[in-house]
């Protein structure tokens, strides 16, 4: 087993600033020519994030979630992640944040930016964390000046690591692996894990981000959380459910993996320790995958590749086919319900199978937003998915006799064949929601916005 060696976890973390992004606030031994000459292999791998644009609209790719999603902003615009150059500009430009708020309404958090700029411990410095988190998300875009910097993962102007975000330092209190009390690798995987995990916005706290681990990590503990406080981030509009919302719960997956009781961490798989052309050792920072560079991160522990391929490839088309088909059960179970509500039941009968959509919803998200859980935690991925099978199908079975009790012998169920056809189903107006979000862009990001709001686009 290869162990991660100390210049692998050492060595700069993630830098993801411009020399022409430079914040105001970082002073100049940590500007991006005091980096670039302090750590020339780091900066310029870092640098090489701007390769990884290419990205899949998601909700192409799978139009049913559409469905499950409905009445919120992931059924309008959702698509796969890309390199960190990108942080800024993709947060601005997706329908589900880059819009000014609808007239007589507060608008989205500013909380939306915690992950993208080292701006962002700047300002909860200055405005405090509810301050920072009661902003409106526009108001705060001509702040953000850089995307990820180093400062964001280590001690300014130094290797060591650091956790800035107050919401990760909380959160790692909580299930009692405190930052500082931790060895460099679980200092490596916490630095990750500040932005790759789940969490919302405390409402009662300005919406500032809250990681809900008071009960432990789990899907199954998170959910007790949520449940116990009554908690939901919005009402289904067909079904009436009080939907939960999973956001890349990657370091949760992580930590209950083989690959964390082998001490193997984000670090490892995904920036690998390499050799410059003069044969000196640094940190790769691209922050890529994995099998690229299978010699170095993956032959230690897997000595065939091939067989490493065909494993991941099996596990992939396993969880896939159990999340189309928990998709299915979850479309037709929100319909099932509207129809229901539609025909006059009351809550009291359909508590039950409300609750089954809820926790059933839950689990297909929490394994199906953490980007490769079939790399990560196959196992925790389709167990996931089993138990949502069963509450789906239990959701359904006691939609039946609700319907038959309310004389419904028919259910309309919508045309999920495409994108195009699962949004006009819920009333998305897509052409329309785009113009606006163009003529948003054109009129206050392009005048008014950094550089690196428009990187990519």
């Amino acid at each position: 087993m290869k162990k991660l060696t100390a210049i692998a976890l050492n060595l700069l973390g993630w830098c993801g600033l411009s020399s022409l992004a430079l914040s105001p606030a970082l002073a100049a031994d940590v500007s991006p020519d005091a980096m670039q000459a302090k750590y020339p292999n780091q900066y310029a791998s870092w640098q090489a994030t701007s390769t990884q644009a290419a990205r899949s609209d998601m909700l192409a790719s799978y139009p049913a979630a559409i469905i499950l999603w409905a009445g919120s902003a992931y059924a309008k615009e959702y698509h796969s992640p890309r390199g960190h150059q990108f942080a800024v500009a993709d947060v601005t430009h997706t329908l589900r944040t880059g819009v000014p708020p609808t007239e007589g309404t507060k608008g989205l958090s500013a909380s939306c930016w915690t992950c993208k700029s080292p701006d962002v411990p700047r300002l909860i410095d200055e405005l405090g964390v509810e301050g920072f988190s009661a902003k409106n998300f526009t108001d705060l875009g001509s702040e953000m000046n850089s995307v990820v910097y180093c400062s964001d993962c280590h001690v300014k102007g130094k290797a060591a690591l650091t956790l800035p975000r107050p919401h990760a330092r909380d959160a790692m209190a909580k299930v009692h692996l405190p930052f500082d009390k931790q060895d460099e690798a679980m200092k490596g995987a916490q630095v990750c894990g500040q932005c790759h995990v789940t969490y919302y916005f405390q409402p009662e706290r300005s919406n500032k981000v809250n990681i809900p681990w008071i009960f432990g990590s789990s899907a199954d503990l998170i959910e007790k959380y949520y449940d116990t406080r009554r908690f939901y981030e919005w009402i289904h509009p067909i079904s009436k459910t009080p939907i939960l919302k999973a956001r890349h719960p990657e370091f949760e997956h992580w930590s209950r993996s083989e690959h964390a009781k082998a001490g193997v961490t984000c670090v490892t798989c995904h920036m690998p320790a390499a050799t410059d052309s003069e044969g000196k050792a640094y940190t790769n920072h691209q922050v890529g995958k994995a099998l690229p560079n299978y010699d170095a991160v993956c032959q230690g522990c897997h000595e065939s590749k091939q067989t490493l391929m065909k494993q991941l490839n099996s596990a992939k088309s396993q969880i896939a086919e159990k999340a189309r088909h928990v998709e299915l059960l979850l479309v037709k179970a929100h319909y099932e319900a509207g129809a229901a509500w539609d025909a006059g039941a009351s809550w009291a009968i359909m508590n039950d199978a409300i609750m089954a959509i809820r926790h059933a919803q839950w689990r297909w998200d929490f394994a199906m937003s953490s980007h490769g859980s079939y790399a990560h935690n196959p196992q925790e991925a389709n167990a996931l998915l089993d138990t949502a099978i069963k509450q789906a199908e239990y959701a359904r079975s006691a939609l039946a006799e609700i319907l038959s009790m309310l004389s419904v012998s028919e259910v309309s169920y919508p045309d999920i064949s495409s994108k195009e056809a699962a949004q006009q189903a819920v009333g998305i107006e897509l052409e329309k929601l785009t113009k606006a979000k163009q003529a948003f862009i054109k009129q206050e990001v392009d005048k008014h916005w950094p550089a690196v709001s428009r990187t990519g686009y």
